[in-house]
């Protein structure tokens, strides 16, 4: 190769941001320079800097050059090769999933992220390229990003904005075709806001960011992406517009049409409307239609576990900024916009709720692990009065982490001898029994392998730190001595937030004090988490750990590590043996930093909250609370801690320290082997991703196909709400026979088609999951005397009373989703 085709091709690998999990190009990116890799793991920063000379000097290499093709030749070979969405539905329909989020979590070399909901992002977008579903993502470019964490000698958090220069970035700006930069329109109260336009690659997937950096824009509203989560209200509002609406009409400016537009939680609602806006004028039809006939391709993901939690605007906040959007553009009044947002229409002081926007423009709503799907029921169900909490239409699919971004060398080594490569990008059945057949030996060595390059990780870190806050020399020598390669290692990273308590833990300090300083069975302590800068009280969390550290000889085997991020995360989780969670139930809606350490051979410690409630079981990992909500109880919090310190006092301790005669921990491995087995398939983004693909992607691209306008089902909607009061139940009886109850009802339907409506008989579950429904048959001819009165008749078991069964009416129509598109409901009384 000549210069600038080696310059081409490494340009071509650094913009793909495949390396940030894939290492094979790592040995190109370390012989242009080694020491900025290994400092930064940016391939397009390293790219960026290299000299000429370099270039042409490794371009001359025969070794490298055959690297470089090969690298090349197999990832234009990946584009083409079918994959697992393209081998399972070869005569799909469905070509694009427009997947709307404000973060992205998918390497420290892009910094557009704070914690969770970019994980989660970040993850299903990179097992959707590794399984060739078609996603196409959507979100922002921050000129800060969220922030990065100082901490000071004496404990206090300060919070840093360090630019992000969109030219060291792996990021290109998107381009029309002849050359200009395909810049958007947004119109804003006073202006015209400019919107610039880039282009991410992760594989096979695509993400575009949207940002307002723009010379030509006011300084006031060149900053509206500034800052993720930053800013005043008014400013998170106008992020939120440029996501949703700016991000759809980028998707139409590309030619993509989107069967599907998933919502990553209600800060992407305005891309429902500004969809049902792009089909109000390709269809020429009002909003209430447009919408209407878009809802069904529609998908909403909640990841709230309290109804505080969901973004509102006040009236003073969202009216001057949306009127000129909702009256010129969308052609209603604020009034009926609000409507959309609001629990009461009528209530003009209530705020503005993104949420209830995002439910009442989606077909499918779900939440993010079971428990949380059961949570999510209760918050929304004052939108659907009189309907069980149990039948709130509010599903669930559980998160999962991409498996091969989080698993250490080490692990990789032994998931590959015993799975093969590309186990992570397809079915996921075989894993479970293949990796039974390792042995302990192999697990345990892999296990220790990770520890030892964590206690070097931790050692650099805290040297860094330390020389960073000024130490002597001699206590930065020290550091680069601390912690055991062989000693139970034990990690806590996360947001430091009130609800999730991170000073559980240091309840009884003494108690904990003797934990780590145990002679015989030691225990060595990584802490690392940021608290929000507004929230004190998460501040104050930090400082405690540090003040617990500095002062108690705690310091030899406990460390804060400061400024967690996702490089820091990946070290954490590949190295510790056991994972640490303790949230206040259910305020972890799913939780992912506890999955992470699975495919690492860690194991967790966790309440029994988000995911945990639906994976633990005693041969696995071990967990606190008893499946119930105790609210901010300070006697319910000293009982966990006491349980804590219980745990590992008496099991978790001793199960790492009893070696058998080939100083294998018989026991520990044991859970290790089931965790890694059986956990860690279920809870990847493979699985993840493969389920909202065959449970939501695929039927919403079908049922939005289906439904050509929404005339017809705004009709349906108003001729039911016309008429819904007059209808009644006149009459029930029930008559047992054998195995059978059969009910008998009686309806008058006042001027309602009665296939229109449907009569169900309904009951509670008796185990907790789906209730029972058993649609009862109408006759043939109304009844005589009322016009449009019909008798329906079913059969329920007999084995449980009668009395369990409740007659009600509810609405019909085939395509729509009740009670999500029509709430109505009348029972029998």
């Amino acid at each position: 190769m000549d210069i600038p085709q080696v310059s081409s091709a490494l340009t071509e690998l650094a913009l793909d941001l495949r390396w940030a999990w894939n290492h094979a190009a790592d040995e190109i990116w370390s012989r242009l320079d080694p020491d900025l890799w290994e400092r930064t793991h940016n391939a397009w920063f390293v790219l960026q800097t290299v000299s000429q000379e370099r270039l042409e000097a490794i371009g001359a290499d025969p070794d490298f050059e055959r690297s470089l093709r090969t690298l090349i030749d197999e990832k234009r070979q990946r584009a083409e090769t079918p994959r697992w969405f393209q081998q399972s539905y070869p005569q799909s329909p469905l070509r694009a999933i427009a997947y709307f989020s404000l973060e992205f979590m998918l390497s420290d070399a892009l910094p557009i992220y704070s914690g969770g909901l970019g994980n989660v992002a970040g993850d299903q977008l990179k097992s959707a390229a590794d399984l060739g579903v078609p996603v196409i993502a959507v979100g922002l470019l921050y000129q800060q990003g969220y922030f990065r964490q100082h901490i000071d000698a004496e404990g206090r958090q300060q919070a840093l904005y360090p630019f992000n220069d969109p030219s060291l970035l792996p990021i290109r700006p998107l381009r029309r075709p002849n050359g200009e930069w395909l810049i958007l329109s947004v119109d804003i109260p006073g202006s015209t806001l400019r919107v610039r336009t880039w282009e991410v690659e992760i594989g096979r997937a695509k993400l575009y960011l949207l940002d307002t950096n723009d010379p030509a824009n006011l300084p006031e509203t060149r900053g509206i992406t500034a800052e993720l989560y930053g800013g005043e209200l008014a400013v998170r509002l106008q992020q939120e517009r440029v996501l949703g609406v700016g991000g759809w009409r980028l998707l139409r400016a590309l030619g993509i049409n989107a069967e599907v537009c998933h919502l990553n939680e209600g800060h992407a609602a305005f891309a429902v409307l500004e969809r049902a806006r792009s089909f109000m004028e390709d269809h020429k039809q009002p909003f209430a239609a447009a919408l209407a006939a878009t809802r069904p391709g529609n998908i909403f993901t909640t990841h709230t576990p309290v109804e505080a939690g969901f973004d509102r605007f006040p009236p003073d906040v969202f009216a001057p900024r949306m009127k000129q959007y909702a009256e010129s553009e969308l052609g209603i009044s604020i009034h009926d916009l609000f409507a959309l947002g609001r629990l009461n229409p009528q209530d003009d002081r209530e705020p503005f709720n993104m949420a209830y926007l995002a439910i009442r423009g989606s077909g499918a709503v779900n939440g993010v692990s079971r428990l949380h799907g059961a949570v999510s029921r209760r918050i929304f169900q004052n939108l659907f009065p009189r309907w069980p909490e149990a039948e709130v239409p509010v599903g669930y699919v559980t998160n999962g982490v991409h498996v091969s971004t989080w698993d250490s060398q080490p692990a990789d080594d032994l998931w590959t001898e015993a799975c093969g490569k590309g186990r992570w990008a397809g079915d996921l059945s075989a894993i479970e029994q293949a990796l039974r057949r390792v042995p302990d030996s192999d697990i345990w060595a892999m296990r220790s392998k990770a520890r030892c390059k964590l206690v070097a990780y931790v050692r650099h870190k805290l040297s860094q730190q330390l020389a960073g806050h000024g130490a002597s020399p001699e206590d930065v020598h020290r550091v680069s001595h601390i912690f055991d390669p062989e000693t139970l290692t034990i990690g806590f990273a996360r947001r430091f937030a009130t609800y999730k308590r991170p000073t559980l833990l240091l309840h009884d300090p003494d108690r904990l004090l003797r934990i780590l300083s145990n002679p015989h069975m030691p225990v060595q302590l990584i802490l690392a988490g940021k608290a929000h800068p507004r929230d004190a009280a998460g501040q104050d969390m930090v400082r405690q750990w540090i003040r617990f550290i500095r002062d108690t000889p705690a310091r030899a085997s406990a460390v804060f590590l400061s400024d967690y991020d996702m490089s820091m995360t990946e070290h954490l989780v590949q190295g510790v043996d056991l994972w640490l969670n303790t949230p206040r139930r259910p305020w972890e809606a799913s939780g992912t930093s506890g999955m992470k350490v699975l495919v690492n051979g860690g194991l967790n410690l966790s309440e029994l909250d988000g995911w945990w409630a639906e994976a633990y079981s005693p041969d696995l990992g071990w967990a606190i609370g008893d499946g119930e909500e105790h609210g901010e109880d300070p006697a319910w919090d000293a009982a966990e801690a006491e349980r804590l310190y219980t745990l590992l006092e008496q099991e978790i301790i001793p199960a790492f320290y009893h070696r058998n005669d080939a100083g294998v921990p018989s026991q520990w491995v044991a859970k290790m082997r089931e965790s890694m087995a059986r956990l860690t398939p279920q809870f990847s983004a493979n699985r993840t991703v493969r389920e909202y693909t065959e449970n939501y992607y695929l039927p919403a691209a079908r049922a939005v196909a289906e439904r050509a306008n929404g005339i017809d089902l705004l009709n349906w909607r108003q001729h039911l709400a016309d008429h819904w009061w007059r209808l009644r139940i006149d009459d029930l009886h029930v008559e047992t026979e054998g195995a059978c109850h059969v009910f008998h009802v009686r309806a008058y339907l006042d001027e309602l088609d009665p296939a229109t409506v449907r009569m169900e008989l309904y009951a509670d579950s008796r185990t907790g999951g789906d209730p029972v429904r058993i649609v009862m048959q109408r006759a043939e001819h109304p009844l005589g005397g009322s016009a449009n009165s019909w008798n329906f008749t079913a059969c329920a078991p007999s084995d449980r009373p009668a009395h369990d069964y409740t007659a009600r009416l509810i609405p019909f129509r085939e395509g729509a989703s009740v009670p999500l598109e029509a709430s109505q409901i009348l029972w029998y009384s």
